[in-house]
């Protein structure tokens, strides 16, 4: 099989929302649309993923310790900030016990494409990152994951153009 390889950098992209109607955590394009992208102010990603508590099931017919699948967990999850100097429209959007949606478009905005993992979240913290070093100011967001989350959901379509001249 061929693949295309590709960098997550320039291409994916996360998204903040405050409002996601459907039970299932599958947003709309119009929910999308009206959430906050975060993607150019993020320095870095950690967690965002599931892992699973296997549970040992050794027999006595057996010198094998066999494990069957048990709960699925979400890892802890942050994502790293650039400070603005000026603003703090990021601090303000993710406050402490916030509750929302984490969009991740692993592959972009790309309707269609099944590449888009949707996290409900509550905010556990907010915290500067003190440095001496010759580095950019920086914070960290640290995420609970509340809810099972949607992975693999398809991106809803881009909602209709216009022509030059029509309302």
């Amino acid at each position: 099989m061929q693949i295309q390889k590709y960098s997550r950098r320039g291409i994916t992209r996360i998204l903040w929302l405050k409002a996601v109607k459907d039970l299932g955590h599958l947003p709309t394009r119009a929910e999308l649309t009206a959430g906050t992208d975060l993607t150019n102010a993020i320095a870095a990603i950690d967690g965002w993923s599931l892992s699973n508590q296997a549970i040992e099931t050794p027999d006595l017919g057996s010198t094998f310790e066999s494990k069957i699948p048990g709960t699925d967990q979400a890892d802890d999850s942050s994502l790293g900030f650039y400070e603005d100097k000026v603003a703090d429209e990021v601090e303000q959007l993710l406050t402490k016990d916030s509750t929302g949606w984490v969009v991740i478009l692993r592959k972009g905005d790309i309707p269609g494409s099944r590449s888009m993992d949707v996290f409900p979240v509550r905010i556990g913290s907010r915290s500067p990152q003190y440095s001496v070093d010759n580095e950019a100011a920086k914070f960290t967001v640290a995420f609970s994951i509340t809810e099972k989350p949607l992975q693999d959901a398809v991106v809803p379509p881009a909602g209709p153009k216009t022509l030059p001249g029509t309302p």
